[in-house]
């Protein structure tokens, strides 16, 4: 899948224009029937909130580990203020999301919650959301340093490409309110037992200091 154009409103549009087919090795011409767009929410996708909640769930799920429970209503409120990326075909199916959490009074904001639809995946799909997820917290939040933990071995190698690096939890927020959000998370115990400092997830953080080379 390949992008097909960007607009003036920041949204992204994916479509294939070519499809290969292997059995015959033929190039057949198709017309793309429902292309995806990626762009910030507003108060009006929260109609999408509970399949994303849902999706969340059994990813964690399947996984075995990550946060597994994020609430309707939290999600919706992320949507109304603007604080998240979702991406939905242009009939209106969903597609991916991802959120940003502000913490210790602007001091860090982590990216969170970047979930893509099954039925979508390696498609390039949540590059462009972590794109555009950055970028909402570097316009919005410009003196904040930026932070994610993770399981994901994709979701690190996005968040490398993007200028982050591993770090201690020392070196992320200390506001309780993040780490009680860990205790849907299966390995919530090994976390306490740690008492905070270490667990299964990498910590990885962006330092607006840092000055490093962002890919368009």
């Amino acid at each position: 899948m390949l992008i097909k154009k960007i607009t003036m409103n920041n949204e992204y549009h994916f479509g294939a224009d070519v499809e290969i087919s292997a059995s015959a090795q033929t190039e057949t011409v198709v017309e793309e029937p429902d292309p995806v767009i990626v762009r910030p929410t507003m108060a009006t996708d929260s109609k999408y909130a509970l399949f994303i909640a849902k999706e969340i769930e059994a990813s964690a799920i399947a996984r075995g580990t990550g946060i597994k429970y994020r609430s309707v209503e939290s999600i919706c409120e992320k949507m109304s203020s603007g604080n998240a990326i979702i991406a939905i075909t242009q009939k209106g199916k969903w597609v991916g999301f991802s959120y940003v959490d502000v913490w210790e009074n602007e001091k860090f904001v982590s990216n969170s919650g970047m979930i893509v639809s099954p039925a979508y995946r390696g498609q390039g799909i949540a590059k462009i959301i972590k794109k555009q997820i950055f970028d909402l917290c570097r316009n919005r939040y410009p003196q904040a340093q930026i932070f994610s933990i993770t399981t994901s071995s994709a979701i690190m190698k996005l968040n490398t490409q993007f200028g982050f690096a591993p770090v201690g939890f020392a070196e992320i927020t200390k506001d309780n309110n993040f780490w009680h959000k860990c205790r849907h998370c299966v390995n919530y115990n090994i976390l306490e037992s740690k008492q905070f400092t270490n667990c299964l997830c990498t910590a990885m953080l962006y330092s607006v200091n840092d000055n490093k080379k962002i890919i368009d």
